[in-house]
Protein backbone atom coordinates (compact mmCIF):
# COMPACT_ATOMS: atom_id res chain seq x y z
CA UNK A 1 0.00 0.00 0.00
CA UNK A 2 1.37 3.16 -0.73
CA UNK A 3 2.55 5.76 1.91
CA UNK A 4 -0.40 8.41 2.55
CA UNK A 5 0.74 11.65 1.30
CA UNK A 6 -0.10 14.60 3.92
CA UNK A 7 -2.26 17.60 2.84
CA UNK A 8 0.31 20.41 2.28
CA UNK A 9 -1.65 22.64 4.42
CA UNK A 10 -1.80 20.13 7.07
CA UNK A 11 1.66 19.40 7.86
CA UNK A 12 3.50 20.61 11.03
CA UNK A 13 5.56 23.57 10.73
CA UNK A 14 6.10 24.97 14.33
CA UNK A 15 5.83 23.48 17.70
CA UNK A 16 6.34 26.19 20.83
CA UNK A 17 6.72 25.40 24.22
CA UNK A 18 4.74 27.97 26.68
CA UNK A 19 6.02 27.64 30.39
CA UNK A 20 3.66 29.37 32.64
CA UNK A 21 3.86 31.00 36.45
CA UNK A 22 0.39 31.90 37.77
CA UNK A 23 1.03 32.87 41.60
CA UNK A 24 -1.67 32.74 43.71
CA UNK A 25 -3.59 35.53 44.95
CA UNK A 26 -2.34 37.70 47.20
CA UNK A 27 -4.13 36.64 50.98
CA UNK A 28 -5.64 33.67 49.41
CA UNK A 29 -6.04 30.44 51.68
CA UNK A 30 -2.49 30.26 53.73
CA UNK A 31 -0.76 26.87 54.37
CA UNK A 32 -1.45 25.22 50.67
CA UNK A 33 1.07 22.46 49.74
CA UNK A 34 1.88 19.66 47.39
CA UNK A 35 3.45 16.60 47.32
CA UNK A 36 5.77 18.73 50.64
CA UNK A 37 6.00 21.66 48.38
CA UNK A 38 4.98 25.08 49.73
CA UNK A 39 2.32 25.92 47.24
CA UNK A 40 2.90 29.81 46.16
CA UNK A 41 2.05 29.59 42.31
CA UNK A 42 0.38 27.15 39.88
CA UNK A 43 3.36 26.13 36.82
CA UNK A 44 1.97 25.05 33.57
CA UNK A 45 3.55 23.99 30.53
CA UNK A 46 1.36 24.67 27.06
CA UNK A 47 2.79 23.60 23.97
CA UNK A 48 1.21 25.09 21.09
CA UNK A 49 1.22 23.53 17.22
CA UNK A 50 1.15 25.27 14.09
CA UNK A 51 0.39 23.86 10.89
CA UNK A 52 1.69 25.39 7.64
CA UNK A 53 -1.96 27.32 6.88
CA UNK A 54 -1.70 29.04 10.38
CA UNK A 55 -4.06 26.57 12.33
CA UNK A 56 -2.46 26.46 15.85
CA UNK A 57 -3.50 23.88 18.65
CA UNK A 58 -2.76 23.98 22.16
CA UNK A 59 -1.53 20.88 24.45
CA UNK A 60 -0.67 20.56 27.94
CA UNK A 61 1.66 18.22 29.99
CA UNK A 62 1.77 17.89 33.45
CA UNK A 63 3.25 20.75 35.42
CA UNK A 64 4.74 22.17 38.69
CA UNK A 65 8.29 20.73 38.97
CA UNK A 66 8.47 18.78 35.78
CA UNK A 67 7.96 21.79 33.98
CA UNK A 68 10.95 22.49 32.68
CA UNK A 69 11.88 18.56 32.25
CA UNK A 70 9.08 18.71 30.25
CA UNK A 71 9.66 21.66 28.33
CA UNK A 72 13.28 20.08 27.17
CA UNK A 73 11.78 16.90 26.34
CA UNK A 74 9.59 18.39 23.84
CA UNK A 75 11.66 21.06 22.56
CA UNK A 76 15.15 18.36 22.22
CA UNK A 77 13.36 15.16 21.59
CA UNK A 78 9.77 15.36 20.50
CA UNK A 79 9.58 18.79 18.26
CA UNK A 80 12.06 17.96 15.86
CA UNK A 81 9.96 13.90 15.01
CA UNK A 82 7.00 15.84 14.49
CA UNK A 83 8.35 19.18 11.95
CA UNK A 84 7.15 18.50 8.99
CA UNK A 85 4.88 15.50 9.36
CA UNK A 86 1.38 15.17 8.79
CA UNK A 87 -0.92 16.78 11.84
CA UNK A 88 -4.37 14.56 11.25
CA UNK A 89 -2.38 11.30 11.11
CA UNK A 90 -2.34 11.30 14.90
CA UNK A 91 -1.76 7.95 15.96
CA UNK A 92 0.64 6.46 13.24
CA UNK A 93 2.81 9.83 14.34
CA UNK A 94 2.57 9.08 18.34
CA UNK A 95 3.59 5.54 18.07
CA UNK A 96 6.23 6.45 15.87
CA UNK A 97 7.43 8.83 18.45
CA UNK A 98 7.00 6.44 21.48
CA UNK A 99 9.05 3.90 20.00
CA UNK A 100 11.26 6.02 18.67
CA UNK A 101 11.64 7.27 21.89
CA UNK A 102 10.79 4.44 24.45
CA UNK A 103 15.09 3.92 25.35
CA UNK A 104 14.10 6.87 27.38
CA UNK A 105 11.31 5.83 29.23
CA UNK A 106 7.97 5.15 28.65
CA UNK A 107 6.86 7.96 31.15
CA UNK A 108 7.48 11.05 33.11
CA UNK A 109 8.60 13.93 31.40
CA UNK A 110 9.19 12.89 28.28
CA UNK A 111 5.47 11.24 28.51
CA UNK A 112 4.43 14.61 29.94
CA UNK A 113 5.81 16.52 26.39
CA UNK A 114 4.37 13.39 24.14
CA UNK A 115 0.70 13.91 26.09
CA UNK A 116 0.90 17.89 25.55
CA UNK A 117 1.78 17.41 21.73
CA UNK A 118 -1.33 14.70 21.05
CA UNK A 119 -3.81 17.11 22.48
CA UNK A 120 -3.03 19.75 20.68
CA UNK A 121 -2.80 17.80 17.87
CA UNK A 122 -6.39 16.67 18.61
CA UNK A 123 -7.18 20.41 18.62
CA UNK A 124 -5.90 20.95 15.41
CA UNK A 125 -8.26 17.81 14.52
CA UNK A 126 -10.95 18.96 15.52
CA UNK A 127 -10.39 23.30 14.21
CA UNK A 128 -9.93 21.58 10.99
CA UNK A 129 -13.38 19.59 10.57
CA UNK A 130 -14.99 22.16 12.24
CA UNK A 131 -16.21 19.99 15.11
CA UNK A 132 -15.38 19.88 18.92
CA UNK A 133 -13.07 16.88 19.83
CA UNK A 134 -16.01 15.24 21.75
CA UNK A 135 -17.93 15.14 18.29
CA UNK A 136 -14.98 13.60 16.44
CA UNK A 137 -15.23 10.96 19.51
CA UNK A 138 -18.42 9.91 19.21
CA UNK A 139 -20.81 12.72 21.00
CA UNK A 140 -21.73 12.75 24.06
CA UNK A 141 -23.38 15.02 26.40
CA UNK A 142 -22.55 18.94 26.90
CA UNK A 143 -21.87 19.29 30.31
CA UNK A 144 -20.68 17.33 33.56
CA UNK A 145 -20.97 16.84 37.28
CA UNK A 146 -16.90 17.91 38.64
CA UNK A 147 -15.88 17.93 41.72
CA UNK A 148 -13.52 20.65 43.55
CA UNK A 149 -9.51 19.37 43.61
CA UNK A 150 -8.09 20.87 46.73
CA UNK A 151 -4.73 21.44 47.67
CA UNK A 152 -3.02 19.56 51.26
CA UNK A 153 -3.62 21.73 54.44
CA UNK A 154 -2.76 19.28 56.60
CA UNK A 155 -3.85 21.77 60.04
CA UNK A 156 -7.52 20.90 60.62
CA UNK A 157 -8.61 24.38 60.88
CA UNK A 158 -7.25 25.26 57.58
CA UNK A 159 -9.13 22.23 55.46
CA UNK A 160 -12.17 23.65 57.09
CA UNK A 161 -11.46 26.69 56.09
CA UNK A 162 -11.08 25.04 52.46
CA UNK A 163 -13.76 23.08 52.28
CA UNK A 164 -16.08 25.86 53.18
CA UNK A 165 -15.06 27.50 50.39
CA UNK A 166 -15.55 25.14 48.11
CA UNK A 167 -18.76 24.61 49.75
CA UNK A 168 -19.53 27.99 48.72
CA UNK A 169 -18.63 27.88 45.88
CA UNK A 170 -21.50 25.56 44.96
CA UNK A 171 -19.37 21.78 44.77
CA UNK A 172 -20.79 19.01 46.32
CA UNK A 173 -18.22 16.69 45.87
CA UNK A 174 -14.79 17.50 47.70
CA UNK A 175 -11.37 16.23 47.25
CA UNK A 176 -8.90 16.43 49.95
CA UNK A 177 -5.06 15.99 49.31
CA UNK A 178 -4.33 14.48 52.84
CA UNK A 179 -2.81 11.90 54.75
CA UNK A 180 -3.54 12.75 58.38
CA UNK A 181 -7.17 11.61 59.66
CA UNK A 182 -7.42 14.63 61.65
CA UNK A 183 -7.24 16.41 59.20
CA UNK A 184 -9.71 14.09 56.71
CA UNK A 185 -12.10 13.95 59.84
CA UNK A 186 -12.42 17.94 59.98
CA UNK A 187 -13.34 18.01 56.54
CA UNK A 188 -15.98 15.37 57.25
CA UNK A 189 -17.09 17.88 59.94
CA UNK A 190 -17.47 21.20 58.30
CA UNK A 191 -19.20 19.40 54.95
CA UNK A 192 -21.70 17.63 56.79
CA UNK A 193 -23.40 14.63 55.84
CA UNK A 194 -24.67 16.10 52.17
CA UNK A 195 -21.04 16.61 50.38
CA UNK A 196 -18.99 13.44 49.39
CA UNK A 197 -15.29 13.28 49.87
CA UNK A 198 -12.68 12.24 47.99
CA UNK A 199 -9.29 11.81 49.84
CA UNK A 200 -6.32 11.31 47.91
CA UNK A 201 -3.57 10.09 50.36
CA UNK A 202 -1.05 10.54 47.94
CA UNK A 203 0.74 7.21 48.22
CA UNK A 204 1.52 7.29 51.42
CA UNK A 205 0.64 4.19 53.29
CA UNK A 206 1.23 0.56 53.10
CA UNK A 207 -1.26 -1.73 53.01
CA UNK A 208 -0.71 -3.10 57.19
CA UNK A 209 -1.46 1.10 57.52
CA UNK A 210 -4.32 1.17 55.50
CA UNK A 211 -5.61 -1.70 57.76
CA UNK A 212 -5.12 0.10 61.05
CA UNK A 213 -6.58 3.29 59.43
CA UNK A 214 -9.30 1.21 57.80
CA UNK A 215 -12.12 2.04 60.90
CA UNK A 216 -11.05 5.80 60.99
CA UNK A 217 -11.40 5.91 57.33
CA UNK A 218 -14.70 3.80 57.19
CA UNK A 219 -16.36 6.55 59.66
CA UNK A 220 -15.75 9.85 57.33
CA UNK A 221 -17.70 7.71 54.30
CA UNK A 222 -15.50 8.50 51.90
CA UNK A 223 -16.86 8.30 47.81
CA UNK A 224 -13.42 6.63 47.26
CA UNK A 225 -9.74 6.40 48.63
CA UNK A 226 -7.07 7.52 45.95
CA UNK A 227 -3.75 5.94 45.67
CA UNK A 228 -3.03 5.03 49.29
CA UNK A 229 -0.43 3.00 48.59
CA UNK A 230 3.16 3.14 47.95
CA UNK A 231 4.27 2.15 45.64
CA UNK A 232 1.42 2.92 43.60
CA UNK A 233 1.83 0.17 40.83
CA UNK A 234 1.18 -2.11 44.08
CA UNK A 235 -2.38 -3.59 42.54
CA UNK A 236 -2.30 -6.18 44.17
CA UNK A 237 -2.25 -4.55 47.60
CA UNK A 238 -4.73 -2.41 46.59
CA UNK A 239 -7.44 -5.43 45.59
CA UNK A 240 -6.34 -6.60 48.75
CA UNK A 241 -8.02 -2.96 50.61
CA UNK A 242 -10.81 -3.36 48.60
CA UNK A 243 -11.45 -6.79 49.84
CA UNK A 244 -10.29 -6.09 53.16
CA UNK A 245 -11.72 -2.66 53.99
CA UNK A 246 -14.95 -2.39 51.88
CA UNK A 247 -13.50 1.37 50.99
CA UNK A 248 -13.88 2.28 47.51
CA UNK A 249 -10.07 2.55 45.82
CA UNK A 250 -9.28 4.61 43.01
CA UNK A 251 -5.56 4.93 41.27
CA UNK A 252 -4.75 5.53 37.81
CA UNK A 253 -2.69 9.00 37.71
CA UNK A 254 0.31 7.53 37.73
CA UNK A 255 -0.18 4.74 35.16
CA UNK A 256 1.74 6.06 31.78
CA UNK A 257 0.87 2.47 29.56
CA UNK A 258 -2.10 0.87 28.67
CA UNK A 259 -0.98 -2.51 29.73
CA UNK A 260 -0.34 -0.64 33.74
CA UNK A 261 -4.21 0.04 33.21
CA UNK A 262 -5.19 -3.30 31.67
CA UNK A 263 -2.85 -5.24 34.92
CA UNK A 264 -4.19 -2.79 37.46
CA UNK A 265 -7.83 -3.65 35.94
CA UNK A 266 -7.46 -7.46 35.69
CA UNK A 267 -6.33 -7.53 39.25
CA UNK A 268 -9.27 -5.44 40.36
CA UNK A 269 -7.38 -3.15 41.81
CA UNK A 270 -9.63 -0.44 41.83
CA UNK A 271 -13.44 0.62 41.73
CA UNK A 272 -12.71 3.74 39.75
CA UNK A 273 -10.20 4.03 37.30
CA UNK A 274 -7.97 7.63 36.77
CA UNK A 275 -5.89 8.28 33.97
CA UNK A 276 -4.08 11.17 33.15
CA UNK A 277 -4.26 12.74 29.72
CA UNK A 278 -1.57 15.18 30.34
CA UNK A 279 0.48 12.34 31.74
CA UNK A 280 -0.09 9.18 30.05
CA UNK A 281 0.20 9.97 26.05
CA UNK A 282 -2.64 12.40 25.78
CA UNK A 283 -6.51 12.13 24.22
CA UNK A 284 -4.87 8.96 21.96
CA UNK A 285 -3.91 7.17 24.73
CA UNK A 286 -6.65 8.34 27.03
CA UNK A 287 -9.69 7.09 24.67
CA UNK A 288 -7.71 3.52 24.59
CA UNK A 289 -8.84 3.20 28.57
CA UNK A 290 -12.50 3.58 28.45
CA UNK A 291 -13.21 0.48 26.74
CA UNK A 292 -10.98 -1.46 28.86
CA UNK A 293 -12.56 0.18 31.52
CA UNK A 294 -16.21 -0.55 30.65
CA UNK A 295 -15.46 -4.37 30.23
CA UNK A 296 -14.92 -5.03 33.70
CA UNK A 297 -17.84 -2.21 34.81
CA UNK A 298 -15.14 0.13 35.89
CA UNK A 299 -15.97 3.95 35.81
CA UNK A 300 -13.45 6.15 34.31
CA UNK A 301 -12.75 9.35 36.61
CA UNK A 302 -10.09 11.45 34.46
CA UNK A 303 -7.47 12.37 36.83
CA UNK A 304 -7.29 16.47 35.48
CA UNK A 305 -5.48 18.26 38.34
CA UNK A 306 -4.37 20.97 35.55
CA UNK A 307 -6.31 23.79 34.26
CA UNK A 308 -5.49 24.43 30.32
CA UNK A 309 -5.46 22.03 27.68
CA UNK A 310 -5.07 18.84 29.57
CA UNK A 311 -8.44 19.55 31.44
CA UNK A 312 -10.51 20.09 28.28
CA UNK A 313 -8.95 17.06 26.98
CA UNK A 314 -10.62 15.25 29.99
CA UNK A 315 -13.96 16.85 29.66
CA UNK A 316 -14.20 16.42 25.90
CA UNK A 317 -13.15 12.23 26.43
CA UNK A 318 -14.96 11.92 29.00
CA UNK A 319 -18.04 13.69 27.44
CA UNK A 320 -17.73 11.18 24.95
CA UNK A 321 -17.28 7.53 25.88
CA UNK A 322 -17.47 7.89 29.88
CA UNK A 323 -20.56 7.15 31.79
CA UNK A 324 -22.82 8.40 34.22
CA UNK A 325 -20.60 7.67 37.24
CA UNK A 326 -17.77 9.64 35.82
CA UNK A 327 -17.06 13.29 36.78
CA UNK A 328 -14.30 16.02 36.34
CA UNK A 329 -11.68 17.00 38.45
CA UNK A 330 -12.28 20.75 38.86
CA UNK A 331 -8.79 21.94 40.78
CA UNK A 332 -9.53 24.92 42.95
CA UNK A 333 -6.60 26.92 43.47
CA UNK A 334 -7.45 31.03 44.07
CA UNK A 335 -5.42 32.13 41.24
CA UNK A 336 -4.35 35.79 40.27
CA UNK A 337 -5.71 34.50 36.78
CA UNK A 338 -6.55 31.44 34.81
CA UNK A 339 -5.34 30.10 31.10
CA UNK A 340 -9.00 30.23 29.85
CA UNK A 341 -9.94 33.50 31.60
CA UNK A 342 -14.18 33.34 33.12
CA UNK A 343 -14.68 31.05 29.80
CA UNK A 344 -14.49 28.00 31.43
CA UNK A 345 -15.99 27.93 35.02
CA UNK A 346 -18.19 25.30 37.13
CA UNK A 347 -21.58 26.31 38.15
CA UNK A 348 -23.27 24.42 40.96
CA UNK A 349 -21.11 21.48 40.57
CA UNK A 350 -21.07 21.21 36.90
CA UNK A 351 -19.07 22.24 33.73
CA UNK A 352 -20.11 22.97 30.02
CA UNK A 353 -17.59 20.77 27.62
CA UNK A 354 -17.00 23.83 24.90
CA UNK A 355 -18.80 23.55 21.84
CA UNK A 356 -16.26 25.09 19.68
CA UNK A 357 -14.22 23.60 16.96
CA UNK A 358 -11.31 21.51 18.58
CA UNK A 359 -10.88 21.69 22.41
CA UNK A 360 -13.70 24.29 22.17
CA UNK A 361 -11.72 27.67 23.62
CA UNK A 362 -8.26 28.83 23.33
CA UNK A 363 -6.19 30.18 26.18
CA UNK A 364 -6.50 33.84 27.04
CA UNK A 365 -3.76 36.05 25.15
CA UNK A 366 -3.34 38.18 27.47
CA UNK A 367 -2.71 35.46 30.28
CA UNK A 368 -0.41 33.90 28.14
CA UNK A 369 1.42 37.53 28.03
CA UNK A 370 1.34 38.52 31.48
CA UNK A 371 2.37 35.22 32.71
CA UNK A 372 4.45 33.51 30.62
CA UNK A 373 7.54 32.16 32.29
CA UNK A 374 10.83 33.71 31.00
CA UNK A 375 14.31 32.78 31.94
CA UNK A 376 14.75 35.44 34.82
CA UNK A 377 15.76 34.42 38.14
CA UNK A 378 12.22 33.40 40.10
CA UNK A 379 12.58 36.73 42.30
CA UNK A 380 12.96 39.16 39.75
CA UNK A 381 10.50 42.11 39.67
CA UNK A 382 9.00 40.83 36.29
CA UNK A 383 7.35 38.04 38.36
CA UNK A 384 5.97 40.65 40.90
CA UNK A 385 4.58 42.68 38.02
CA UNK A 386 2.63 40.01 36.06
CA UNK A 387 -0.68 40.69 37.45
CA UNK A 388 -0.12 44.66 36.50
CA UNK A 389 0.56 43.06 33.30
CA UNK A 390 -2.43 41.37 32.96
CA UNK A 391 -4.57 44.12 33.74
CA UNK A 392 -3.08 46.44 31.47
CA UNK A 393 -3.25 44.13 28.64
CA UNK A 394 -7.36 43.73 29.48
CA UNK A 395 -7.65 47.35 29.82
CA UNK A 396 -5.62 47.93 26.71
CA UNK A 397 -3.23 49.65 27.61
Amino acid sequence: MPATVAEPDAVIANIETVPLHIPLKVGSTPGASLWGDTLSAADSLLVKVTTRDGTEGWGEAFGFRAVDSAKLAVDELIAPLCIGRDATRIGPLMLEIQRKLHVFGRGGALMYGLSAVDIALWDIAGKRADAPVSQLLGGGVTSMPCYASLACYADPALVRIAVRRAIDAGFHVLKLHEADVSAIRAAREEAGPGVELIVDAGCSWTVSQVGRLAHELQAVRLKFLEEPLWPPENFDGLAELRKSTGISISSGENASTLMEFERMLAAEAVDFVQPSPAKMGGISELCKVFPLAAVRNVPVMTHSFYDGPGLLAALHATAALGNADSMIEWRLFDLEAFIYGDALTPKAGRISVPQGPGLGIDPDPAVISAYRRTPTAPDSPSRHDAQRVFEDVHQGL
